[in-house]
């Protein structure tokens, strides 16, 4: 389990490609280093991976083909950087809301807004999750959690404050860009629940 509060960034530094499997290692900050093991789950970019290696602050990570063309890991070249999340402990401060990892699927930038006062970003998601964006409701962007702002149809907006244009990448994004996006597993349980209720009924 995650909770959105991106820890830091993490720089991409080699990539190694196969058929239908991708392998990558990532510079980690040494402050969220400790005590990191095989096996480990961290999200980058909101999507859940395992650490498969550990050289001093390097950390090794494998995609299988479906993480690859559902996330935008996949997309990524050497020298970009990823947001980075270790996983919850029990006991841990919740920030922002609960996420597990699983990237439900990906949206585009459709426009930038900045401001003095305000930076704003609008994201076109697929149809067939716009019945789980709800004004207000919790969202995870590139393992951001976030709260959804106005929506227009298959278009919502995010307001982002100073602390996560510095801490995460989503300053970096420009109108084009994918997006992972991880649906609020309560609001989409509420949603599915609601509507197979008012099936039976009808």
């Amino acid at each position: 389990m995650f909770t959105g509060i991106v820890q830091s960034s993490g720089q991409i530094i080699k990539i190694v490609k196969s058929v239908n499997f991708q392998r990558y290692a990532v510079i980690f900050p040494r402050k969220i280093l400790a005590e990191l093991a095989l096996g480990a789950s961290v999200a980058h970019n909101g999507c859940c991976l395992t650490v498969t290696s550990i050289d001093d602050n390097i950390v090794w990570f494998d995609l299988m083909q479906v993480t690859l063309a559902l996330t935008n890991l996949g997309q990524l070249k050497v020298g970009e950087r990823i947001n980075v999340e270790r996983a919850a402990k029990f006991g841990d401060e919740i920030g922002g809301h609960c996420m597990s990892g699983h990237i439900t699927c990906m949206a585009d930038i459709v426009e930038v807004i900045k401001t003095e006062s305000a930076y704003q970003i609008w994201i076109e998601v697929p149809s067939n999750t716009t019945k789980y964006v709800l004004e207000k409701g919790y969202i995870g962007i590139d393992g951001i959690s976030l709260t959804i702002g106005k929506i227009k149809k298959n278009h919502f907006c995010v307001n982002l404050i100073p602390e996560t244009l510095q801490r995460t990448n989503i300053g970096r994004r420009q109108v084009g860009d994918k997006l992972n996006i991880e649906i609020d597993p309560q609001t989409q349980a509420v949603v599915d629940t609601v509507e197979r209720v008012l099936a039976v009924k009808n």
